[in-house]
């Protein structure tokens, strides 16, 4: 009977042993970047083609650099009165005028039409007043007569009832007789207080026939001296002295009423016009101070008006000098001028930069100290002039912060410099 022999193991190293060791290597491997390796993306960059500047703690002037026009303190705009063709003309565009000169003629048919049409009307209702009035004093002569016959009735019709009735009282004449006497002479009586009634409406009458005619005939007076003053309006002239700005106007050329032609300049002093980013409409105000330098000479101008309505994503101010201005100031000329926001104040500065238009100002790409890479940092800015930025959060004094462009770094986290 035969016996199972016993098949002894190898001993040693065997393809499962291997396949486990790889496996724990490779996961101590990604422990290893996992653990201790950064995950940042990184942007490598010559350093010397950025801009890098040091944080600072300094005086925060709180200013606005604005370009202003020169433009006269005040301008008076010429509104035609009158419409017409323009006839000729007498001034010319930029000449300097004095109150009163004429300017350009116009020449309007039609009005001079409505002229002669007033003036036959007046002498019309001239004549028609000088026929009534005749007519009235000759009512009044009439009036007068008829009084007197009336009176004249009365007296006698009085007379001859005063006798019949003495004669009647002696049994002289017959009761008829009498009482036709005293019908008659009570007949004259209510005869004569009707005329007399009739008489003062007449004159009533006629005194109010007289005061409207009166008045027609001034309104018509009214209406030739209006209508020549159209006339005169037809002699376009300067409302102040100054510059004529602007003629809008050609030989031949049809302005309507009311029509803007020009405007004068008044030249007696200036103002300076600006333009200002809506940015800055909550802070800027009036009295507010302003500079700028000329000829190595500092000018000192305030905020006279600030103008509500925004255009174009901007708003107006003017500007008045506070006493001395420029001895060849002339209109249409522009000055880089510094308005005044606020009160200097100590603040940890940051320069202006085109890094400003990637990030909007929330976050930087600060050095480490030994100037070899840079890493996004979180910040908060405040106010800003054309210099500097006011830092109220992320970076302190001495720190280096890439200030230029930030259009090349993508979205990476940190920039390696070569």
């Amino acid at each position: 009977m035969s016996m199972d022999k016993v098949i002894e193991k190898k001993k040693g190293l065997k393809m499962k042993h291997l396949y486990m060791g790889g496996g724990v290597a490779i996961l101590l491997f990604l422990i290893y970047q996992i653990v201790f390796t950064e995950h940042q993306s990184v942007f490598r960059a010559e350093k010397d083609k950025l801009t890098i500047s040091p944080v600072e703690d300094g005086l925060f002037n709180d200013y606005i650099t604005i370009i202003g026009q020169v433009e006269p303190i005040s301008t008076i705009y010429m509104d035609v009165e009158e419409g017409g063709k323009v006839e000729e003309i007498y001034i010319e565009e930029g000449e300097m005028v004095k109150k009163g000169d004429v300017i350009l003629k116009l020449r309007n048919t039609d009005l001079n039409t409505t002229i002669m049409n007033s003036e036959s009307q007046l002498a019309y209702h001239a004549n028609e007043l000088r026929n009534t009035q005749i007519q009235i004093e000759q009512q009044q002569i009439q009036n007068k007569q008829q009084k007197l016959r009336i009176d004249l009735q009365v007296v006698q019709a009085k007379r001859k009832f005063n006798q019949y009735k003495k004669l009647y009282n002696e049994d002289l004449i017959a009761k008829e007789e009498f009482l036709q006497a005293k019908e008659d002479y009570e007949l004259s009586l209510r005869e004569q207080n009707l005329s007399y009634q009739k008489m003062v409406q007449d004159s009533i009458f006629r005194a109010n026939q007289k005061i409207s005619m009166d008045e027609s005939l001034e309104n018509t007076r009214l209406s030739l001296k209006m209508a020549k003053e159209r006339l005169g309006n037809l002699n376009v002239k300067a409302p102040v002295d100054g510059q004529l700005g602007l003629l809008d106007a050609e030989i031949g050329q049809s302005i309507s009423r009311g029509q803007r032609l020009g405007l004068v300049h008044i030249l007696t002093n200036f103002k300076v016009k600006a333009r200002i980013d809506e940015h800055y409409i909550d802070r800027v105000r009036r009295d507010l101070a302003a500079a700028f330098d000329r000829n190595n000479i500092d000018y000192r101008l305030n905020v006279k008006k600030v103008y509500p309505e925004v255009r174009e994503g901007q708003f107006e101010i003017d500007l008045i000098f506070e006493s001395e201005k420029p001895d060849n100031i002339r209109t249409g000329q522009t000055y880089h001028i510094k308005l005044e926001l606020g009160q200097a104040e100590t603040a940890v500065l940051l320069p202006r930069g085109g890094f400003f238009q990637s990030t909007g100002g929330q976050w930087v790409f600060v050095l480490n100290e030994n100037g070899t890479e840079a890493v996004k940092r979180l910040i908060r800015i405040g106010k800003q002039n054309p210099q500097y930025y006011e830092v109220l959060e992320g970076l302190q004094p001495g720190e280096k912060v890439i200030t230029s462009s930030y259009e090349l770094f993508g979205d990476n986290d940190k920039i390696v410099l070569k």
